[in-house]
């Protein structure tokens, strides 16, 4: 099955530097590499573009991330770095290869406080930590730390090349941006104490391809340790991509150059940016032997997963933005109909998966299609859930947002309703940063669901004061918890996920 290849609307992409006017410099802070100040504003700190890793530029493009070069003086973490270099025409952020920065938002007086690590999706080829949608003051103030990260994307951060793996000591190579997020947790892991955060209580979260990402680190051996508990929001990786897809590479590269280009390594590193972004060429994350051992609906089965409490589910909509992206059409009529139904599912459709989703009109397969998609996705995210509570000690947690938001000023065009990333800037408390006329239930959901990913961090439970009761997933339907009013949730009923349900044996 093809990997989700986008996320979040264009609306919210392009990051305004904060406004310093009434906003004083921190006191300094020993991290690694150095000292650093930021801003204090009220009651809130925060250190933007501070370097966990060294600029992958040069001979280090496409190596694991090495140690961070130490400077001289106090440097100013009051800029976000560029984004990673990628081609998603909807980050209009500055880009560059350098962008190995993390963000952080603390209290001014923290003390052991509960971290939460954001990984931003956008299909691993575009997305910077720097959305505004981001911004982890609103989270900070509920009691937790805030870490976001940038990591390389695209070619930049998924490349698998046989040279690479000859030259690796761990004989591997491909997952150079999953390592960059094990080496921001390993940066928080040192430093976070400095602001007063709990290296013992750390979070990781993320949104489709960073909800992935949250998988592959919940299944990687190099994670173990680096986290307590996990936060998936529509996005796993139950079936990654082998090894033996990504050596086509080597063939599309020569063919893009018209056989000029011999595909060696030292000729790919001279390549600028601009023209590695041209090749033809898809970032998939793989069973690389090193960073992903094995996939992890198998590292479960083997009780090898890193065993923290889990909290996953998915959105009511997100077929509607999905199914283009991954079928890469929107061309759903009933001749194809089949077709899209064996690539969605990565296999030949059943009798009874075909009955479910009937394609017999165009209009008929396409409902279908959209529905399939958004069921599919919550399958992938559920059968998460039951391997967790199945074969884990941690509970596992699992959630279906219905929620419709208030409609946007303008036009929408992607995760509209309930659709992909429309929980993000509740998750955040972030309704702000897309001027929409909020109501008061989206405002209250929005504090709501803050406050319980920071109880979530602190406790590895969402259960807390004020909270509704959120029972521990057990593959049982009434163990989802269904976020969203009465009349939404009539008009998008939670599917049969259970063991009778059609997509169960797909």
């Amino acid at each position: 099955m093809t990997p989700f290849r986008a996320i979040a609307l264009a609306a919210v992409c392009a990051a305004a530097l904060p406004a310093h006017a009434t906003q004083a410099t921190t006191a300094p802070v020993s991290v690694t590499g150095g000292a650093i100040a930021g801003l204090r504003d009220g009651d809130m700190r925060s250190y933007l573009g501070i370097p966990y890793a060294a600029p992958p530029v040069g001979a280090l493009r496409w190596q694991a991330p090495q140690p961070v070069t130490p400077w001289t003086g106090v440097r100013q973490a009051r800029e976000f770095s560029a984004a990673c270099a990628q081609s998603a025409p909807w980050v209009t952020n500055p880009k560059s290869e350098d962008c190995l920065y993390l963000n952080l938002w603390a209290p001014a007086r923290a003390a052991r406080l509960p971290v939460i690590v954001w990984i931003h999706g956008g299909g691993y080829y575009g997305g910077t930590a720097a959305q505004p949608l981001y911004d982890g003051a609103n989270l900070a103030r509920r009691g937790a730390i805030v870490v976001t990260l940038n990591y390389r994307l695209g070619i930049f951060g998924f490349l698998a090349h046989p040279e690479l793996s000859a030259q690796s000591p761990d004989h591997a190579s491909g997952n150079q941006g999953i390592q960059d997020q094990i080496a921001a947790l390993r940066w928080v892991r040192d430093n976070i104490a400095a602001f007063g955060g709990d290296p013992s209580r750390v979070t990781i979260v993320g949104e489709s391809a960073g909800g992935e990402s949250v998988a592959i680190l919940v299944a990687s051996p190099l994670a173990k340790g680096l986290f307590q508990r996990a936060i998936a929001e529509s996005g796993n990786d139950a079936m990654p991509i082998e090894p033996a897809e990504n050596a086509q590479f080597d063939r599309k590269t020569a063919e893009a150059q018209g056989a000029a280009l011999a595909p060696h390594l030292a000729d790919l590193r001279a390549m600028d940016a601009a023209a590695l972004r041209k090749l033809p060429w898809s970032p998939r994350t793989l069973v690389d032997g090193h960073v992903l051992r094995e996939d992890l609906t198998t590292m479960y089965r083997n009780h090898r997963q890193n065993d923290v409490p889990l909290l996953v589910g998915w959105n009511a909509e997100e077929g509607k933005d999905l199914a283009p992206e991954i079928l890469g059409t929107g061309d759903f009529t009933a001749a194809g109909h089949r077709e899209l139904v064996a690539r969605l599912v990565g296999h030949p459709p059943s009798a009874a998966l075909l009955a479910a989703y009937p394609g017999a009109t165009d209009a008929q397969a396409r409902a279908s299609i959209v529905q399939l998609t958004n069921d599919w996705w919550g399958w992938r995210m559920t059968h998460w859930a039951g391997l967790q509570a199945r074969h884990g000690r941690s509970k596992a947690y699992a959630y279906f947002f219905a929620h419709q938001p208030a409609e946007p000023a303008t036009p929408c065009g992607y995760g509209c309703g309930a659709g992909h990333g429309a929980e993000i800037a509740y998750v955040f408390d972030n309704l702000h940063t897309d001027k929409r006329k909020w109501s008061a239930a989206d405002r209250q959901l929005a504090a709501r669901l803050a406050d319980t990913w920071v109880t979530f961090a602190r406790t590895g439970s969402p259960n807390g004061k004020g909270l509704p009761a959120w029972p521990a997933y057990d593959g049982g339907a009434a163990s989802i918890l269904r976020i969203g009013g009465a009349a939404q949730l009539r008009a998008h009923p939670l599917p049969d996920l259970g063991e009778t349900g059609p997509l169960r044996g797909e």
